[in-house]
């Protein structure tokens, strides 16, 4: 067993370590390689890196995680991976992010990863601690005991998902689903305005198909604190809710996704004044017959409108009352709802939303 380290403040404890561990490149790349049948994490970029590419490569059982992207903020007098270069705000450590010291523009592209987290259970086909402006593209996840694809953390942001397939994940564990996210402390990173910035740079997650077939849970599920994410023109497949953000979270936008048959549309916690949460232009094909839950009064309330709600009943509540008696009350406006659509209708929402 390697030691294991905190990477920041999700629930992860990891080991820096993997069959091929990068520290202080630039540049390299990975094309049509094989990953299979390894102990512990298949790829690690650790600490100092830039633009590393991972394309058309194959990553299957795997002990760990397929691949981990985890950086360092001013813990060290001198780069891991660059012997001699000094770190100007050594030892402050904690959350100054400002000395890019971390993993910044890796892409992952049209890769599989299958039967990841034989042995680890906390594992992802990516996870990500401490690193900025990733890219997941047309990638395909599946068979894993947690979370798919995992933001540990809400540093510097910048993070594009974009055309992934991923499914049967959670497979040994509760929560989550294809996607989780979590922001519990903050950090100093430049990203966001170019500048020392404690907040961090949108995350954008559009044109997937997710299926949450395990957990039951929601495909992505934005954790404790999660903030500044778009996520739009997803086809997202099951779960209890479409949309989540708990224990503070905010700044959460989720435009244009169909969400087929999920219990509800979303379960999100109350924000503050100006950094509302937003739900909008969705289709969202119900098992059950209410809209969510949410602060129904008082500031900070999330903005809901211009949706399509579809139940067995042809019947839709929002807070406690019927939607047009809601809407009457000035709320969520230009929604509708109508009964369920047959299956092959949303089939064909999908095919044209992802152009399938």
């Amino acid at each position: 067993m390697d030691p294991h380290g905190v990477p920041s403040a999700g629930d992860w404890a990891l080991e820096r370590s993997a069959a091929i561990f990068l520290q202080g490149t630039k540049s390299i790349e990975f094309d049509e390689c094989t990953f299979e049948r390894l102990d512990g994490n298949g790829l690690m970029i650790s600490g100092f890196n830039r633009n590393a590419t991972i394309r058309n490569s194959d990553f299957s059982f795997i002990g760990g995680s397929a691949i981990v992207a985890w950086g360092y903020t001013n813990e060290t007098a001198t780069d891991p991976g660059r012997p001699g270069v000094a770190l100007e705000n050594w030892p402050m450590a904690g959350v100054d992010g400002t000395d890019g010291e971390h993993p910044q523009h890796t892409a992952v592209i049209s890769c599989t990863a299958r039967e990841v987290g034989l042995y680890e259970k906390q594992s992802s086909f990516f996870m990500q601690a401490k690193t900025s402006e990733t890219v997941l593209a047309y990638n395909v996840f599946f068979n894993g005991p947690r979370a798919g694809i995992n933001f540990n953390d809400g540093f510097a942001g910048g993070d594009e998902v974009v055309g992934n397939l991923v499914f049967s994940t959670c497979r040994e564990s509760g929560d989550h689903g294809p996607l989780n996210t979590w922001d519990r402390q903050p950090f100093l990173t430049n990203v966001r305005t170019g500048q020392p910035s404690m907040q961090m740079q949108w995350r954008e997650i559009h044109h997937n198909f997710f299926i949450d077939n395990y957990s039951q849970q929601e495909n992505v599920d934005n954790d404790d604190g999660s903030g500044y994410y778009y996520t739009h023109d997803n086809f997202l497949v099951y779960g209890r809710q479409g949309m989540k953000n708990d224990f503070g979270g905010h700044d959460n936008h989720h435009y244009n996704n169909i969400y087929a048959y999920v219990d509800h549309g979303l379960g999100i916690c109350e924000q503050l004044d100006g950094h509302e949460d937003y739900f909008y232009g969705n289709k969202v094909v119900m098992t059950g017959t209410k809209v969510g839950s949410f602060a129904c009064t008082g500031t900070g309330r999330p903005v809901i409108y211009n949706n399509e709600y579809y139940t067995t009943t042809g019947n839709v509540t929002e807070c406690g009352m019927p939607l047009a008696a809601w809407q009457a009350q000035g709320n969520d406006h230009g929604s509708k709802v109508k009964s369920l659509p047959a299956d092959g209708m949303v089939i064909q929402w999908a095919r044209f939303l992802l152009d399938f």
